[in-house]
């Protein structure tokens, strides 16, 4: 059974930093890409950030190019999005997804997300 569990999120003051992990189960997570997409209150899914299963062949949604970093520990099964400089429209609930996650879609994702909030 696959398994994504988030977690990293908090309350953060625009310019402030978050670094989110995804800790992946039940399946060769060396072997899949993965990407992280979001959801903002009273919003639809929205594809973020995605990356080989080797690393490479990096993707970012336009508006967190440059603020955001996508990276894996294949050792570890983990995913991570490094968050910087963030914006109060970056708040949302942020999943990680299994694959690319085309329009924010995943064929399988985090059940739980982790919650990101940006006030001042």
């Amino acid at each position: 059974e696959v398994q994504l569990v988030e977690s990293g999120g908090g309350l953060v003051r625009p310019g402030g930093s978050l670094r989110l992990s995804c800790a992946a189960s039940g399946f060769a997570f060396s072997s899949y890409a993965m990407s992280w997409v979001r959801q903002a209150p009273g919003e639809g899914l929205e594809w973020v950030s995605s990356i080989n299963s080797d690393g490479g062949g990096i993707r970012y949604l336009d508006p967190v190019k440059g603020r955001f970093t996508i990276s894996r520990d294949n050792a570890k099964n983990t995913l991570y999005l490094q968050l910087n400089s963030l914006k109060t429209e970056d708040t949302a609930m942020y999943y990680c997804g299994k694959g690319y996650c085309p329009a924010g879609y995943c064929s399988s994702r985090g059940g739980q997300g982790t919650q990101v909030t940006v006030s001042s």
